[in-house]
């Protein structure tokens, strides 16, 4: 058990609106990305051999490798699908004209602005974890932490490691390096080869208990694949106290069936014109009407989530906000849990 005590914050899971300017280090201070930043903080790309020739360090590059099998929910495409009855009602109160939000952008404050990740190799040191809030639903340690891993600014303080060459992902949420390891809020472990959820009613880092980097817009999908192959991630203030699978938790008390259940599954309209936005933009929009986004927390309406990079274009990702809500249509949900 770790001994360092943490002074707890308010604004858990989406509660407060949190203020980005840029992804913090461990001990709390802005941390500078440079393009492939490694973890021991070299300008230059380590590749890993055995992954696609993915690139180690903060934001590094995956390579084209997507994350989970291709029947996974997360990799399979929704453009054929029915629409939802309650899709018009859905989207009505959240406001149909509320635009969509790029929630991640190279500027902003000062910094960048979003959710950091670091690529590893599985000869990355393992160190203990200490959930302080949700031990019962979290992967036990130890994980392969560095101890410079980037922290999300604000007050989620999440951090996403991915272990490129076992194919595993580890989030954490409200997360602290004490040393030799982290204390954080929870845990949960990704096999991205598998299609296994978690238990019906444990969250994860992310408060619907899906992974976030597997929603998250990255620049070396955007910019140096030219394709986003898989659903994405975004936010709305008010969610229903249900879930829908992949989905595993709910962090509401709102029963209204107008109100999405977490897991809930937007699409981009067929009929949006997104000839007149830029080439990269459009990427993205390409992937909102096939694969669409999952609603994966609370937080500000529409807002979609993407990586703290200095690298984006912020004119052509803010483009992004001419989208409305009224432009999307809500996937006929699953089964709902309660």
């Amino acid at each position: 058990m770790l001994s360092t005590t943490i002074v707890l914050a308010l604004g858990a899971y989406g509660a407060t609106e949190p203020v980005f300017n840029g992804p913090l280090d461990p001990a709390g201070r802005l941390l500078k990305i440079t393009e492939n930043s490694s973890p021991q903080g070299s300008r230059n790309p380590i590749k890993s051999g055995g992954a696609n020739a993915a690139s180690l360090g903060i934001n590094g590059s995956l390579g084209g490798r997507r994350m989970f099998p291709d029947d996974n929910p997360w990799n399979t495409p929704i453009d054929t699908e029915p629409v939802d009855p309650l899709s018009d009602s859905i989207i009505s109160t959240i406001g149909a004209n509320d635009p969509l939000h790029p929630d991640f952008g190279a500027n902003w404050n000062g910094g960048p602005f979003g959710i950091p990740y670091i690529v590893v190799s599985k000869n990355q040191p393992k160190v203990p974890m200490d959930f302080i809030w949700y031990g019962d639903e979290s992967d036990p340690g130890p994980y392969p932490f560095p101890p410079n891993a980037p922290v999300e600014n604000g007050s989620d303080r999440h951090v996403l490691v991915i272990d490129v060459d076992n194919w595993i992902l580890y989030e954490t949420f409200y997360s602290f390096y004490v040393g030799p390891g982290w204390q954080t809020a929870c845990g949960a472990k990704f096999d991205l080869n598998s299609n296994a959820l978690r238990p019906d009613g444990w969250t994860s880092a992310d408060a619907a208990g899906l992974p976030i980097l597997a929603g998250l817009v990255r620049y070396d999908e955007v910019y140096e694949q030219g394709a986003i192959n898989h659903a994405l991630r975004f936010t709305v203030q008010i969610t229903r106290k249900a879930y829908i699978h992949p989905a595993t938790h709910y962090a509401s008390s709102n029963t209204s069936t107008n109100r999405p259940p977490m897991g809930t599954r937007f699409r981009l309209k067929a009929s949006f014109d997104i000839s007149s936005y830029p080439p990269h933009a459009q990427v993205i929009l390409r992937a909102l009407k096939k694969y669409g986004m999952f609603v994966a927390d609370n937080g500000s309406d529409m807002f979609l989530s993407g990586t703290a990079d200095p690298r984006w274009n912020d004119d052509e990702m803010n483009t992004l906000k001419n989208v409305k809500a009224s432009d999307f249509e809500v996937v006929k949900m699953g089964p709902i849990h309660q």
